[in-house]
């Protein structure tokens, strides 16, 4: 985008959240999006509006006087990738991206940011996850968590079975808890919804004995009806946030390939929320999902689903939840 451009799709964004009473919160990525000629721009421009953010990027870029100034505009997390131990990661990324990409947790927490390690599961990475949370812990970092990767058009399989992506949850539940006892400090975001699907099955979460009298907090009044009564949680997709990208495109996930609904230089946001993005709200279309007692809380990835065959509404192909036709 140019610097223009840039700065009409911020404004559209306020407008946005002056329509419908939000609060606004940027993620910016990339890329690296610190490369961007205008990047420190337009984060005088958040700065200038009091608007936090978080930056997705990379470690190459980063060092204490980066970092200082990032915080100075209003910076308040700093999320890296880790896909793997060093032999995994450096072949995703790039040889020497997984020391570099440790070292700069502590120039991040220098400066005040919270840094934030992501992980993107797939079958390639899965039983390294395991010795990535014990890496993350030692250094130090502020949040971990992870996600499954989404399927392209050209694969179609994450490698990953239902009950193996369950033992997972299961080993890791385990780990967070012994160093949640053990006093550490890092947060454990359990980011991927199908926690809920097992933190249902252990006791850890129960469905409210009053579930219609709340509303989670930012959904849409007028979208969160049918027979799902109220949406409590799950998906955030339809409820608090979409995507614009460098071609101005509108997407109601990043992580789901065909879901333009609009382009920010030609489309109100305001508009294209109350109308383009409808179709994303439709709760009993779930294919699974409606018919499970846990709809208004889990829906595991649409994004995971529609990656594997471009539909939104399909089944989460890591749900191991069993439900018969009666259900």
């Amino acid at each position: 985008m140019s610097w223009e451009q840039m700065q009409d799709t911020f404004y559209n964004c306020l407008d946005f959240c002056e329509v419908y009473d939000r609060l606004p919160y940027f993620y910016i990525t990339g890329g690296d999006p610190i490369l961007h000629p205008d990047f420190w721009k337009l984060l005088g421009l958040m700065k200038q509006h009091n608007i936090p953010f978080t930056i997705l990027g990379n470690p190459f870029h980063l060092n204490d006087e980066v970092c200082r100034r990032l915080k100075e505009c209003g910076c308040q997390k700093y999320q890296l990738s880790l896909d793997g131990m060093r032999e995994t990661h450096d072949w995703f990324r790039k040889p020497g991206s997984f020391d570099i990409t440790l070292e700069k947790i502590a120039c991040i927490k220098k400066a005040g940011i919270r840094s934030v390690i992501m992980t993107t599961v797939s079958g390639t990475n899965i039983e390294e996850i395991p010795d990535i949370i014990d890496t993350v812990v030692e250094r130090g970092a502020d949040v971990f968590a992870f996600a499954r990767y989404c399927p392209t058009s050209e694969e179609k399989d994450t490698g990953i079975e239902p009950l193996r992506y369950r033992k997972l949850l299961e080993t890791c539940d385990q780990k967070f808890k012994e160093y949640e006892a053990a006093g550490c400090e890092t947060y454990f975001n359990k980011k991927d919804h199908l926690w809920t699907l097992y933190e249902y099955e252990t006791g850890a979460f129960k469905i409210p004995d009053v579930v219609e009298e709340g509303i989670r907090q930012n959904a849409p009044l007028e979208h969160s009806a049918g027979r799902a009564g109220v949406i409590y949680g799950g998906c955030n997709c339809g409820n608090c946030h979409l995507t614009i990208l460098p071609t101005g495109d509108i997407f109601a996930c990043r992580r789901v390939k065909n879901s333009k609904v609009g382009n920010v230089f030609e489309d109100r946001i305001a508009d294209v929320w109350v109308c383009q993005m409808e179709r994303y709200r439709d709760y009993t279309r779930f294919e699974k999902c409606a018919r499970c007692e846990l709809l208004a809380w889990c829906r595991g990835c649409p994004a995971v689903a529609s990656g594997k065959n471009g539909n939104f509404y399909a089944a989460d192909p890591q749900c191991w939840k069993a439900l018969s036709d009666a259900d």
